[in-house]
């Protein structure tokens, strides 16, 4: 079979903000954010989303903003994330994923297996109004797999993600989508799954940063490359935390644990080399994680427009081969 060639952009924009990911941001905001991204976007600009985000506000909302903005579907690509499917809110918060997204106004249930990311697919484009999703995957599976008891259970669940790949792949055939992949903060499930379909891309969350980047997984990179599987490197601040937020990993972060204590002294020791040598912590973490050989582009996320043009900016931005000696020297990287 013949891979498609995707053409990806170096800085693809995350969506989560658009869903209200621990701050309830106004409207006009986020469509200043999705202004800024099309204003500066190196050539066709690219978002991810996923029903999960908001439970699918951030596709409704990255919908609402480019028509306001005046942007054709074909000026514009877009990656859904498939897995969850936008239900009523029945109960005082949502549940899924509590505590992460604020002032949402429905909730959203699993659904993978074949008909259930056809169902995800379909409720996607008609969130996103006048776009569709020419990019599509099943949304953690791994999160999915590890709900299993079992040996045997965990089976069945593997069997809904082949099947739920299934339905990707009759809808990459039928000209619905262009290309078809995985987005997983697992890389090993990743790897998995890569072994029994044949993915157009990968999007890997949390564990290929500055500070988690095991050898396995760059030497899984590598093959990927050698397969002309694109590589998404996605959540290279371990979900803010490496540029100063205190969720790790979309986990609250708390200091007086044995495991904080060490977040917390290795960020403070990477903030003070980045000072000495006049870099900014996202410029220092962004270079690190697009340059492992093979990823093609970063998604990054922001709740600030101001900050657009500078992830942007990161692209280009050179770093001395001294700092990374003196990350090493100091112990922060391998």
């Amino acid at each position: 079979m013949n891979k498609y060639k995707l053409q990806l952009p170096p800085v693809i924009f995350g969506t989560s903000g658009l869903g209200n990911i621990y701050h309830d941001t106004p409207y006009e905001l986020k469509l200043e954010i999705v202004k800024e991204c099309i204003t500066h976007a190196k050539g066709v600009p690219m978002f991810d989303s996923a029903g999960k985000y908001g439970a699918g506000m951030s596709l409704e909302v990255l919908g609402k903003c480019l028509k306001e903005l005046n942007v054709k579907p074909d000026e514009v690509l877009i990656s859904n994330k498939l897995a969850w499917y936008q239900v009523p809110l029945t109960t005082p918060e949502p549940t899924f994923e509590k505590g992460v997204w604020v002032n949402i106004n429905n909730d959203a249930v699993q659904k993978i297996s074949y008909q259930g990311i056809l169902d995800c697919f379909e409720q996607g484009n008609e969130l996103l109004g006048d776009y569709s999703s020419q990019m599509a995957s099943v949304h953690d599976p791994d999160e999915y797999l590890a709900t299993a008891t079992t040996n045997e259970e965990e089976e069945k669940l593997y069997e809904d993600i082949l099947g739920a790949y299934t339905a990707l792949t009759e809808l990459k055939a039928q000209g619905k989508v262009n290309s078809i992949g995985v987005g997983s903060k697992q890389w090993r499930t990743i790897e998995r799954i890569s072994k029994d379909i044949d993915l157009d891309w990968v999007m890997i969350a949390n564990s290929l940063t500055i500070h988690s980047h095991p050898k396995e997984l760059i030497d899984f990179i590598a093959e990927l490359h050698k397969k002309e599987v694109s590589v998404i490197n996605s959540a290279v601040f371990n979900g803010g935390f490496l540029i100063g937020g205190d969720h790790y990993n979309y986990k609250f972060v708390d200091i007086n644990t044995q495991e904080g204590k060490e977040l917390y002294d290795w960020r403070n020791r990477f903030f003070a080399l980045c000072q000495s040598y006049n870099l900014k912590p996202a410029e220092a973490c962004f270079n690190f994680g697009f340059n492992i050989p093979g990823v093609k582009s970063v998604a990054l996320s922001t709740s600030h427009p101001d900050k657009v043009k500078e992830n942007i900016d990161m692209v280009t931005k050179e770093i001395s081969a001294s700092f990374w000696e003196a990350m090493k020297n100091e112990g922060l990287i391998d």
